[in-house]
């Protein structure tokens, strides 16, 4: 078996023109590691975040590695590694550092606590589709936001990849899940995925629309990844004593606080659940027995062959018009 491996890198700042591939020397894996032949690369918005420098950390430049997820096979363990062995089906997710550990690549290493089993049998552009998506959803509205069977929770951005699966996760306990949309045509989508209700984002005032939907009370939950100053009026959709769970900032850093007290707000960061062992424990058997029972659904927006397609996979991403994931095979 060769010891090189084909990775993309970028050395400086900017748009999807800065990836490129490279042939990069292979280590074995040392003790508590793995290697994984990949075979689909999962896309996260984080990623486009980290190629602009907008993320929340910065790339170590020349030379920075990118993403989070793939699925593929394991080739080789290093000493001490028991959760997985040569040949099983896996995917990857917590605990990387992208500048050193990015897996957009056809071979990786990792530490064995970033690599996990493929859950449910699930095929390889799957798998790469549904680590991040369902791990934040279900840490996001289970643990923190303590979503529960007959709670209204509004979710906003519904139809991105994390969106799709918090819809489906709220349908899947009970809850009853709000979609917010700013294409009508994604309703359709959106209903299929388990939506009680779908908004379409322009026009019409979402809290009021919310309201509406809940008999004037409100939701229990507001999930969302934008934040900014639009937070303080999205807020207002919360019912007395409600929750806002927000786990991005794709509206700007700086937020402005909802007014309605008496409410929760709460800010959901994904490693901090999936760094533990218990943490991912429970979200694996979580995504594991949704995705056997058919309730958890991943949702590939397209898929682009080829480590080489990378750059069009990114610039598809910018435009926001698909719905679910985007992957790439290997």
């Amino acid at each position: 078996m060769s010891d090189m491996a084909r990775v993309v890198r970028f050395d400086e700042l900017g748009g999807p023109e800065v990836l490129k591939i490279e042939d990069w020397r292979l280590p074995a894996p040392g003790p508590g590691e793995v290697a994984v032949r990949v075979e689909a690369i999962g896309l996260n918005r984080a990623e486009a975040l980290f190629r602009a420098g907008t993320y929340y950390y910065q790339p170590t430049l020349p030379g920075s590695r990118l993403g989070y997820e793939a699925a593929g096979s394991v080739t080789a363990v290093g000493p001490g590694v028991t959760e997985v062995a040569a040949g099983d089906p896996v995917l990857t997710g917590p605990g990387i550092e992208m500048s050193a550990q990015g897996v957009y690549a056809d071979r990786i290493v990792l530490p064995a606590t970033s690599v996990l089993r493929r859950p449910g049998g699930l095929d390889p552009v799957r798998g790469a589709a549904a680590w991040m998506t369902y791990s934040t959803a279900y840490g996001g509205l289970l643990e923190t936001g303590g979503l529960r069977p007959g709670d209204h929770v509004l979710i906003t951005a519904a139809s991105s990849g994390v969106g799709l699966a918090a819809v489906q996760v709220a349908a899947r306990i009970g809850a009853i899940p709000i979609a917010v949309t700013r294409s009508p045509g994604k309703a359709a989508l959106l209903r299929a995925n388990g939506a009680a209700e779908v908004i379409v984002d322009g026009p019409a005032d979402v809290p009021e629309t919310a309201r509406k939907v809940t008999g004037g009370s409100g939701v229990a939950l507001i999930f969302d990844p934008i934040g900014g100053p639009g937070l303080a009026a999205l807020g207002t959709a919360a019912a007395e004593n409600g929750t806002v769970v927000v786990y991005g900032w794709l509206g700007g850093a700086a937020m402005t606080l909802p007014l309605n007290w008496p409410l929760t707000v709460r800010g959901y960061a994904n490693p901090q659940l999936s760094g533990t062992p218990d943490g991912r424990r429970r979200m694996w058997h979580f995504l594991d027995a949704g995705v056997r029972d058919g309730s958890l659904r991943p949702v590939v927006a397209e898929v682009f062959e080829g480590l080489e397609r990378v750059g069009d996979a990114h610039r598809l991403m910018e435009t926001n018009g698909h719905a679910g994931k985007i992957v790439v095979t290997v």
